[in-house]
């Protein structure tokens, strides 16, 4: 009896440890790229349409991801909320770790057709499909991001490229 329980401890370290190395190595770029998209908008004047959005950010700022999730959504479900809101939600979801979360929020971005933040947008986006562990769909997206030279991310585009390859 000691001898399998002593097998079952062996084995689940053992499958611990392998889930460990594939996730370390998967997750690098996606930690070693993602950075929260930088809060432009803490200086905005305060109304009560926009109370939602700046209590969210002041958690967004702190780190406290899981609060600013929420306060975000109270605000998106405003009528008139900004659709910018989608940004800083996608990334209060990808510092989670819920790229597919993120993702959504992206594509509701897109959709809404905020060309201010399209920049952006794709670049959130090619960093949820890295942390989602969808490099064959990345690496093409990075190449074309590098490849234009007035994009704002396409200096890290071009360093995920490098990052990602074999």
């Amino acid at each position: 009896m000691g001898y399998l329980r002593g097998m079952r401890n062996w084995s689940t370290l053992l499958t611990i440890l392998v889930l460990s190395a594939c996730g370390t190595d998967k997750n690098e770029p996606c930690a070693s790229f993602f950075k929260p998209y930088a809060d432009i908008y803490s200086g905005t004047e305060r109304t009560t349409l926009n109370a939602p959005f700046l209590d969210g950010l002041e958690h967004y700022n702190k780190g406290d991801h899981a609060r600013a999730e929420s306060f975000f959504k109270a605000y998106l479900e405003q009528r008139e909320a900004r659709k910018i809101a989608l940004l800083y939600l996608a990334s209060s979801q990808l510092a989670q770790g819920r790229p597919f979360d993120a993702e959504l929020q992206l594509d509701h971005l897109e959709r809404a057709n905020v060309l201010s933040v399209r920049d952006q947008t794709e670049w959130y986006t090619l960093l949820c499909w890295v942390c989602s562990g969808q490099i064959e769909r990345a690496i093409p997206e990075a190449e074309r991001i590098a490849s234009i030279e007035r994009h704002t991310y396409a200096k890290e585009a071009a360093d995920l490229v490098t990052a990602l390859e074999p």
